[in-house]
């Protein structure tokens, strides 16, 4: 499969689509005018309105649009004007969007889903899709399929209509930045009767409830996907997607007014939030400058990406109440429709090319070779085809009729091909590299082990003698992984060594090696000295190191709290864990018993020891 974006328009040389502004105006409510004011906005002609100045009532402000639909217009007369001329652009491939927007109570479901006497937008705009499915049908060369989903946004979680047990479900990008939600129900529709089927039983679940401004109000964003599939019937096998978002928003509310309380409140903070995220994409994209469009804010903002500075051709229609009750919000409804005018949006049509490729490398290769050659005749028998049969082949013969569509699958495949290629050299090289440098460990390691073990037999041999001939290693020590300090055998300058005492093992490099007394210290490699391990003791007279440790024990043995955390190294914590120990295991013996405390280790111990020893000793 191989997918190209064709730029497609409608008007000439065109490539840009600006979004379409309706406002239509509901009819006034005399049960609703409590002072007789009479209404606060006023059509003036077929895309002009004016409002009343709130600052001045003596002045008007009015407002230009594409379209103004009046008081007395009917459902089919906003269908015919704002709605049916982006429908034919669903059916070549393209995305259209229509939404409704505007206050609780001004009629945007009603303009939306309308009634069975007065079907709406949704409805209306489906069955002209089957209608133009149909007439297309006469045309030869397209085969189209149709489907469905419908979904909710309530509190900002994606729901789905068409299977209400289902959880929030995730917005995703695919790599062409094309919007989609994983799990969300598809279902194929072949007629209007089959959509009104899903569809009516569908709008029954979403959230609505009552308030004192809408006896029904919508609790949530509604979004209707139809998508229309074309593929061509001749090869290479095209397939055009277009996709048409009819969307009804939820109202903007006034907590004050509608009187909402507990979880209507939290609907209406959901709602007013991801319109309040609508109107800062709106502004970001009239800003002119390269500043970032908050679509991911907002659920809303991210479903309809496409259809505000993408790649749809988009209808909003502006829903507005007379009375003067509704005057801000209609007020400010106005100023938002008059920004999202000013929106350009860059309509392509996706194409998909549905090819076989190996026809075609097979084709390349045997004209390469002269057609002549053994090697080809030979893989075609391993495969089971005979030359007979691959020349038959109706997919090889239309895709060589066609010389564009083979030029592009070559260089295609060569670009992949180079992919391959560069990837496999960058693999090859740095595996490469890596073996050569185990290597140059392992010769490494192999030569110090074999001067240990030099090392270890003089030992060995020379026992009772005062004196060994001094052995220096000046090889760097081998470690596996260079951030992590273990423990090595590192390379030694010894003189006058004495007979040994007891054996040590160095694990790093698995070698044992007599430990022996040194008379002189030993130089490390980063310089420092190292003594005997209890040299300190030995400078100290035994007596008073023997009353020290009297004294320590004593105090571990008698002591509370406070005398505990008079010794070094005694903290609350421990001193509480030492009571612990002394009460469940009874008294110390010794010192030594200290390191059966939890978090005594043996090199804790003698520091602790050290360190008290000293300080009792004025040292």
């Amino acid at each position: 499969m191989a997918a190209q974006r064709v730029t497609v328009s409608s008007d000439g040389n065109k490539k840009i689509s600006r979004v379409r502004v309706a406002v239509r105006l509901r009819p006034y409510l005399d049960k609703e005018d409590e002072k007789g004011e009479g209404p606060c906005v006023r059509g003036l002609d077929k895309q002009n309105l004016e409002i009343v100045n709130w600052r001045n009532a003596t002045e008007t402000v009015k407002y230009h649009f594409d379209a103004f639909h009046g008081e007395k217009t009917t459902q089919q007369e906003v269908f015919l004007s704002s709605v049916k001329p982006v429908l034919s652009h669903v059916l070549n491939g393209q995305n259209a969007s229509v939404f409704a927007y505007g206050p609780t109570g001004a009629g945007k479901t009603h303009t939306m889903l309308g009634s069975a006497e007065k079907p709406g937008v949704i409805p209306r705009a489906v069955r002209e899709v089957f209608n133009l499915v149909h007439a297309k049908d006469a045309e030869e060369g397209w085969d189209y399929s149709i489907s469905m989903s419908y979904l909710e946004i309530y509190n900002e979680k994606v729901l789905d209509l068409l299977s209400p047990s289902s959880q929030d479900l995730p917005i995703r990008q695919d790599k062409d930045k094309n919007i989609f939600i994983p799990g969300l129900t598809n279902v194929t529709i072949s007629s209007f009767s089959d959509f009104d089927t899903h569809f009516v039983p569908a709008s029954l679940n979403r959230t609505t409830a009552s308030t004192k401004m809408n006896q029904r109000s919508s609790r949530s964003h509604a979004i209707l996907l139809i998508k229309v599939v074309r593929t061509s019937r001749v090869l290479p096998h095209r397939q055009q997607t277009g996709k048409l978002y009819l969307v009804d928003l939820a109202g903007s509310e006034d907590n004050r007014r509608t009187g909402n309380q507990g979880i209507r409140l939290k609907e209406s903070g959901a709602i007013n939030l991801s319109l309040f995220t609508l109107s800062k994409v709106v502004d970001s994209l009239n800003s002119g400058t390269s500043v970032r469009v908050p679509y991911r804010d907002s659920k809303l903002t991210r479903l309809l990406q496409d259809s505000l500075g993408g790649s749809a051709h988009s209808v909003m229609i502006t829903n507005i109440a007379p009375e003067y009750k509704y005057y801000f919000d209609t007020f400010s409804a106005l100023n938002f429709a008059a920004k999202s005018k000013m929106i350009v949006n860059k309509p392509f049509t996706r194409e998909t090319v549905a090819v076989p490729v190996l026809p075609v490398k097979r084709a390349r290769e045997e004209h390469k070779a002269g057609g002549s050659g053994s090697e080809p005749h030979r893989k075609k028998q391993k495969d089971g085809k005979t030359p007979e049969q691959d020349a038959s082949s109706p997919s090889a013969d239309s895709i060589l009729a066609e010389p564009s569509v083979m030029d592009r699958l070559i260089a295609l495949e060569k670009l992949v091909m180079n992919c391959q290629n560069k990837d496999r050299l960058s693999v090859t090289k740095d595996v490469a590299q890596s073996r050569k440098e185990i290597q140059e460990l392992k010769k490494k390691q192999k030569e110090f082990e074999s001067k240990a073990m030099l090392f270890s037999q003089v030992a060995k041999e020379t026992p009772g003698s005062a004196e060994e001939p001094v052995f220096k290693n000046t090889t760097a020590p081998l470690q596996r992984k260079p951030a992590r300090q273990q423990a090595v055998v590192q390379p030694l300058q010894v003189s006058q060594l004495q007979p040994p005492v007891h054996l040590a093992v160095f694990k790093k490099q698995s070698v044992c090696v007599k430990k022996r007394e040194l008379s002189s210290r030993i130089e490390l490699p980063d310089g420092k000295e190292n003594m005997k391990e209890n040299s300190w003791e030995s400078q100290l007279d035994t007596q008073m190191l023997e009353q020290s440790k009297q004294k320590i024990l004593h105090i571990l043995n008698s002591g509370g709290v406070k005398e505990l955390k008079s010794l070094q190294q005694i903290g609350d914590k421990k001193a509480k864990l030492l009571l612990g120990w002394r009460e469940l295991n009874g008294q110390f013996t010794k010192l030594e018993d200290l390191e059966k405390v939890e978090g005594m280790t043996e090199k804790r111990f003698a520091s602790f020891l050290k360190a008290n020893i000293l300080s009792a000793m004025g040292k």
